[in-house]
Formats: structure tokens, sequence, C-alpha cells
């Protein structure tokens, strides 16, 4: 087996750690728009976001992360800013990146990303990358 294909063909799974089942089912089903696919109580909630699973880990305390434990590359930031806010999603604020009117911050590179949480505090993300706009959204 080549160093490149260890792990190159398999798909992620995505694992975030939940306190309040109801909520973030909720939260992840209602206001995100993700498939509930099976509840495994005492274990996890197991969605899929196109294409990819995502376990939320029942936990009987949150794991405190440092930065974004998972997020979504969109095509275009600002509406989906709009529609997240619309559908009750609050965009944090920084003081030490200069975000536009949407909370939205372009960073040197020119990709463009937005902050928000989950209810049990895990710290999510959105993101707008141009470099990738062309391979990532090609088929669709």
């Amino acid at each position: 087996m080549s160093q490149r294909a260890r792990l190159s063909k398999c798909n992620i799974i995505g694992f975030v750690t939940i306190v309040n089942v109801d909520r973030a089912r909720e939260f992840y089903r209602d206001t995100l728009g993700l498939r509930l696919v099976s509840e495994e109580p005492p274990f996890a909630l197991v969605f899929e976001a196109n294409g990819v699973m995502l376990r939320l880990a029942m936990g009987s305390e949150r794991q405190t992360a440092q930065g974004t434990v998972l997020g979504w590359q969109v095509l275009d930031i600002a509406s989906t800013v709009r529609e997240l806010g619309a559908a009750g999603v609050v965009f944090e604020r920084y003081d030490f990146v200069k975000q536009d009117e949407l909370g939205i911050w372009t960073t040197p590179t020119g990709a463009k990303v937005a902050w928000f949480k989950d209810p049990d505090g895990n710290l999510l993300s959105i993101s707008e990358h141009p470099e990738w706009q062309e391979h990532i959204w090609a088929g669709n």
C-alpha cells in the first residue's frame, strides 16, 4: 500500500461532544438542517451531513476544545450567514480579527470565515474558500 493511499479514499467521520441531547438534536436537525440518521443512547446522535457521518457523542460534561471543532465549506458565505441568522443562529464576534457587519472575517488568502456555537458551546464555523470553489463545486 502506498503512503498516499492509506486514508485518502476513506470517508471522514466527525465527532463532537454534547451534553444536552434534546437541544443538540433540535439545533443540528432543525436549525442547521442535517438529517438525523439514528439515536444511539447513551453513546451518540448520528447525523448525515452531505455524505459525511457526524456523531454527536453524548457526554456528562462538555470537553473544552481550543478553536473550531466542526466547519462547513459553503459557496456563498454571506447568504448562508443571513439564512442561519434567520433560523436563530448567533454569530460570534472577536476583537482579534476584523469582521464585517455580518461577522465574516476575510483571511489574508481571501478565504472568508464566520463562527457560531451550538447549544453546548462547541465552536462551529462556515467558510468560503475561493481557491477550492472550482474544485469542490464543479460537479454541483
